[in-house]
């Protein structure tokens, strides 16, 4: 296995990428997903994380070009780019007119990929997104850490027109909430996009991986969720038989769902090979109630799992997606370091 690093937009830099290959990294992963506080419409909610700056622009060659070398010249490999900007494919998730353009535009962001050997687009096919997360002293000494926010006003609110995943795509929509869908309908809509990527994916060396929904909760915002249980795997697979259609293994969502052993699960997907990444970090509970934690404590037996995943034969690469904010100058750094040190220990002891 391959240690790795991830980045949102903002911490792409050299001096970044060169502290990850300083913590052992050989790889990263990149969320290219840019957002702006500014000018946000009324209808957005302490959750939202901000307007997109994309405006449907997909990610060009030479932009993703210029992120894959500046990894490379610190001695990196860019593994995967992370989640799509929502202003990408807001019509493929809520199956509105722009639909079938939004699809050739993806196809034409994983040929661009195939052509700079990045092997992983990493997805979230969900409305809601990571809705409900708030940020507190909830980790050992106070550290600052996420947890899930049960019961809230709005949990139950329908999502306002022009938002999805936690971002505003559109701030000129019109006011009102988004059609309502059933689960079915939505697991038809998800079918129709691996239905259309899954063979451009696999053609140019690219593999689909989709994230739980995290918080892993059957209904959201008056939104069915699709991948809150471990057997819902099994069906996302099934939709597009293929190496190209995978899974991007988040062990803390997993873990937080309810009734889920996250051991037994990266048992059962690594031996059928449908891993293409992991998460690795911790939490303490179960949803709706539960809070992330540092790598080394909490309900992931961290060294069980990647001994399972080292004995199934996956070599992909490994990320502590998130870690516990420290009380220092530089808390996400120190955090990072942190979960860094102890996942490269464990790696180079299996």
């Amino acid at each position: 296995m391959k240690l790795g690093l991830g980045f949102h937009r903002d911490r792409i830099s050299r001096d970044n990428f060169r502290f990850a290959r300083q913590a052992g990294c050989t790889h990263v992963v990149v969320h290219l997903v840019e957002r702006i506080r500014e000018g946000l419409p009324q209808s957005a909610d302490e959750f939202c994380f901000g307007t997109t700056r994309a405006r449907g622009v997909v990610w060009s060659f030479e932009e993703l070009a210029a992120v894959k070398k500046l990894a490379n010249d610190e001695g990196l490999e860019l593994e995967a780019i992370e989640n799509i900007d929502p202003s990408f494919w807001s019509d493929i998730l809520l199956d509105g007119p722009r639909k079938q353009q939004q699809l050739e535009s993806l196809k034409g962001l994983l040929r661009s990929m195939g052509r700079l050997r990045i092997p992983i687009l990493g997805y979230n096919f969900s409305l809601a997104g990571v809705w409900g997360r708030v940020h507190g002293p909830f980790a050992r000494g106070g550290a600052m850490v996420p947890a899930f926010q049960p019961n809230h006003l709005l949990q139950d609110q329908p999502l306002p027109r022009g938002q999805l995943n936690n971002i505003v795509y559109d701030a000129n929509a019109p006011l009102g909430s988004i059609a309502s869908v059933s689960r079915e309908e939505l697991w038809q809509r998800l079918a129709g996009f691996l239905k259309e990527l899954v063979p451009v994916a696999e053609a140019e060396g690219v593999r689909l991986a989709a994230h739980p929904d995290d918080p892993p909760l059957p209904t959201l915002r008056q939104t069915p969720r699709l991948l809150h249980q471990p057997q819902q795997f099994e069906r996302l697979l099934s939709l597009v038989p293929s190496p190209a259609n995978a899974l991007e293994f988040c062990a803390g969502t997993i873990q937080e769902m309810a009734g889920a052993d996250v051991c037994e699960v990266a048992d059962h997907y690594s031996r059928q090979c449908a891993i293409a990444y992991v998460h690795c970090r911790n939490v303490i509970g179960k949803v709706p109630d539960y809070r992330e934690t540092f790598i080394d404590e909490g309900d992931v037996d961290a060294p069980r799992l990647l001994r399972i995943l080292h004995r199934n034969g996956f070599d992909g690469v490994v990320i502590p997606d998130h870690a516990p904010q420290m009380t220092c100058n530089a808390p996400w750094h120190a955090g990072m370091a942190h979960a860094l040190g102890y996942l490269q220990a464990v790696l180079k002891n299996l």
